[in-house]
């Protein structure tokens, strides 16, 4: 059968490159020559819809190739979860990420989920052990992380725009580094769950010039492509902030960042984020330590040169 790829309708189309052998094993032939016909590979995916555009199958399957690992990372676009679960135990995938809109409805399917997942609420991760399926979330590691190497979280304040998952994980990974989450929404419901899950303040985004914070965290996907007009704050607000993070990664230099830095900000794309989750993800499923700085290259070379078509048409 072959690999399975990702199609609008759920279907397994077959991969852009390799074949699978009648024993299930697969040759691949990436840039640096061939895998042993012999060693048989390990599969990994991402499900969610749409999945057209991620960028996760460009890093995942570089930081494979420079570990000389057999496996490869296919997207899938999936209607639901049972449907991601069943593929995965049907097809021998050992790990899988999970995206929008699967991150809470997948939680009910698995055998066990960390305690990490259950604070946060969703789960980014899975994984295939002895016949049973785990899952955990990365997303705020990546969080976290990507703060971290700008800025010592500790003791700060960090203002966290929105209240959906991104908003949550952000929350959860400033708390663990002992820092001060305060939520600004749109949607009083959600903001003020958030807000009582984290123990932290809450306030109406009509507020914001009053919040006094250290860095302002943008984790609504308001300015993401093809919307990249959009920004979800006056600009005249910005000045007031040491450091602006925008969680959204495409476009790159997000409207929210370029005003930023014209107002003196520090500024903190959302594309580490999503390297150093997937990044954590292939520490769970395999062991090893990954190319981060290869998965974030990668990454950052695909962006850039989708802009560069956009630009072009």
């Amino acid at each position: 059968m072959p690999l399975p790829s990702a199609a609008p309708d759920g279907k397994i189309l077959p991969p852009p490159e390799g074949i699978v052998t009648n024993s299930g094993s697969l040759l691949t032939e990436g840039r640096q020559g061939r895998t042993s016909p012999t060693e048989k590979t390990r599969l990994f995916a991402l499900f969610g819809n749409p999945v057209g555009h991620s960028l996760s199958p460009l890093m995942h399957n570089a930081a494979y190739e420079a570990l000389h690992l057999a496996a490869r990372y296919t997207a899938f676009a999936v209607p639901d979860a049972e449907t991601a679960l069943r593929r995965m135990r049907e097809t021998g995938i050992e790990g899988a990420s999970v995206t929008i809109p699967l991150k809470t409805t997948i939680m009910a399917g698995l055998d066990e989920i960390d305690d990490h997942s259950r604070a946060i609420g969703a789960v980014n991760t899975v994984w295939a052990k002895e016949g049973r399926i785990f899952g955990g979330n990365t997303d705020w590691v990546g969080c976290t992380r990507s703060l971290k190497d700008h800025l010592d979280l500790r003791g700060k304040t960090f203002a966290i725009l929105g209240s959906g998952g991104a908003a949550r994980a952000a929350a959860f990974g400033i708390r663990q580094e002992g820092g001060n989450p305060i939520v600004l929404y749109r949607n009083p419901e959600a903001g003020i769950a958030l807000a009582r899950d984290f123990h932290c303040p809450s306030r109406p985004l009509a507020d914001l010039e009053r919040v006094e914070a250290h860095c302002l965290i943008n984790a609504t996907p308001v300015g993401m492509s093809p919307n990249a007009a959009g920004i979800p704050v006056p600009p005249r607000t910005l000045s007031r902030f040491a450091w602006v993070m925008d969680l959204v990664y495409n476009p790159l230099r997000t409207r929210l960042l370029c005003e930023a830095e014209a107002a003196g900000c520090g500024v903190i794309t959302g594309l580490p984020m999503l390297v150093h989750q997937g990044a954590e993800q292939i520490r769970i499923w395999t062991g090893k330590e990954p190319p981060v700085d290869l998965m974030g290259r990668v990454a950052e070379e695909e962006l850039l040169r989708r802009s560069a078509c956009r630009g072009n048409s």
